[in-house]
């Protein structure tokens, strides 16, 4: 399976932050929030990822990741010309995927919690169909919201309903086979001029091929969509940092954990990052 970062968007809730920087470029706590979703494809176990951005952004995200080959990883780079919807990504990346199955987060969707990977490696595996994520959340109606049965299958998405069917939210985070870039180039616009992921969604739905997988209570879902959350998220890693003396997200130790890298190359990502705390961090991943 390969991987779609989509990190695209101008993010006006932040002016004058990311007025000439991307927003997922920006810090959250000690690391680049394209850390978080990259990391959670690597739990997954996707070595290959695609970054998508707009023509201004592309540039530093290659500064920042290079090829991947320093993590063991394949990255690659487009550039989505003008927003069009989510679901545009398959198109964009459509010669990246070729005949594989492909997942794509959102660069600004953070996740924390017990079981994290295992949950990602089950909707990795599943060869056929679509798998999102549903999200427990106090007021569902300002979110997509899924509705399913007890066997996990969906029976209904809706856009910010004024009657949830359901308290769980769609996050930004989908599994697909190799159809999802047939069904994006095939669906037509929105009102509003995009091609809609949950018109893709809805395609999988009709098909009766469309899985949620549920994250539990005390499970993190951090927004950063504006100052107050940005700095909330920062907030939460690094309590939980702190306390633990484990890092979130950070992307060498789960290169190393998952033995695309060995301690000499985890050594040299350690190297380059000087006498900062997390290049101490990844010091001692080899200590221990």
């Amino acid at each position: 399976m390969k991987a779609i970062i989509l990190s695209g968007g101008t993010a006006t809730r932040l002016f004058p932050s990311t007025l000439a920087v991307s927003k997922q470029i920006l810090p959250v706590y000690d690391k680049p929030m394209i850390y978080y979703p990259l990391s959670t494809l690597m739990l997954a176990g996707i070595r290959e990822v695609l970054i998508i951005s707009t023509p201004r952004d592309i540039g530093p995200f290659e500064e920042l990741l290079g090829d991947g080959k320093a993590l063991g990883m394949s990255f690659s780079y487009a550039v989505q010309e003008k927003p069009r919807g989510l679901a545009d990504a398959f198109i964009v990346g459509q010669d990246f995927i070729g005949g594989d199955r492909v997942a794509m987060i959102l660069g600004d969707n953070m996740f924390y919690g017990q079981g994290f990977s295992a949950m990602l490696k089950k909707a990795a595996e599943r060869e056929e169909g679509a798998t999102i994520f549903g999200y427990p959340v106090k007021d569902p109606r300002a979110y997509g919201v899924v509705e399913f049965d007890t066997e996990g299958n969906v029976l209904s998405i809706e856009e910010k309903p004024q009657q949830p069917k359901s308290h769980y939210a769609v996050p930004g985070l989908y599994f697909y086979d190799n159809d999802v870039v047939e069904i994006a180039k095939n669906t037509q616009p929105s009102a509003r001029g995009e091609i809609e992921i949950t018109s893709v969604n809805n395609e999988y739905l009709r098909r009766g091929k469309l899985k949620v997988e549920l994250f539990g209570r005390g499970f993190a879902w951090l927004d950063t969509g504006n100052p107050a959350d940005l700095l909330n998220a920062a907030n939460f890693i690094e309590t939980v940092q702190t306390r633990q003396g484990m890092y979130v997200a950070c992307i060498e130790e789960i290169a190393f954990n998952n033995g695309w890298i060995d301690k000499e190359g985890l050594l040299k990502q350690a190297e380059a990052l000087g006498k900062t705390d997390y290049a101490g961090y990844l010091r001692s991943l080899v200590r221990e």
